[in-house]
């Protein structure tokens, strides 16, 4: 009899594992029109990069434009591996303004030096050749420069979770202002009791 009433309480485990890990996945792969992900902590705004500038430091939040492209393999490894580990997503809700431009997109978004043009050629005016691309702003940025030039960190490409919580954190703590090299600042996070160099 005990042998049964383990069995049925590992059957039970199993099947509830499994269903939470189908929740989750599907919860992941929840894509938007444009075939891009969703996430709750992406803001949707009228891409005017100077107001979403204002709208996070409102917010009291580092501005972040995340530029992705439907189909993009590293932004739903992204996506269903980094982005969602709590931290990383705690992070991104609490202490970024994060906005979202498609590499191939028509949307009109406006630069903080005034050009308007398509997320397209705003990308490519940017340089952007790779998706994902994360471009950290800092709070100011003026009139006459464009988002390429003053961001803080710019991360092309996909990185494990390690890589991009040390990236969140070494602009949230603004590390960039004391001259502190990334790289310097991503092994200290790995092993902090390897010796300085």
């Amino acid at each position: 009899m005990l042998n049964r009433l383990r069995a049925i309480v590992r059957v039970a485990v199993v099947t509830s594992s499994i269903a939470v890990l189908a929740a989750t996945m599907a919860a992941a792969a929840t894509l938007d029109d444009a075939g891009l992900h969703e996430e709750p902590w992406i803001h949707e705004t009228f891409k005017d990069l100077r107001e979403d500038l204002a709208d996070a430091n409102t917010a009291g939040k580092r501005l972040l434009i995340l530029v992705e492209q439907r189909g993009c393999i590293y932004c739903k490894q992204m996506h269903e591996e980094v982005f969602s580990q709590p931290d990383i997503a705690a992070s991104l809700t609490d202490d970024y303004y994060v906005i979202r431009l498609n590499m191939f997109g028509d949307v009109e978004v406006t630069d903080f030096d005034g050009t308007a043009l398509p997320e397209k050629d705003m990308v490519m005016r940017w340089g952007v050749m790779f998706t994902p691309t994360m471009m950290f702003m800092p709070e100011e940025v003026p009139q006459d420069t464009t988002a390429a030039k003053a961001s803080v960190a710019t991360m092309p490409g996909a990185f494990k979770e390690g890589t991009t919580r040390a990236l969140l954190t070494w602009v949230k703590e603004k590390h960039y202002e004391s001259g502190q090299n990334f790289q310097k600042f991503v092994a200290e996070q790995v092993n902090p009791d390897a010796p300085a160099q």
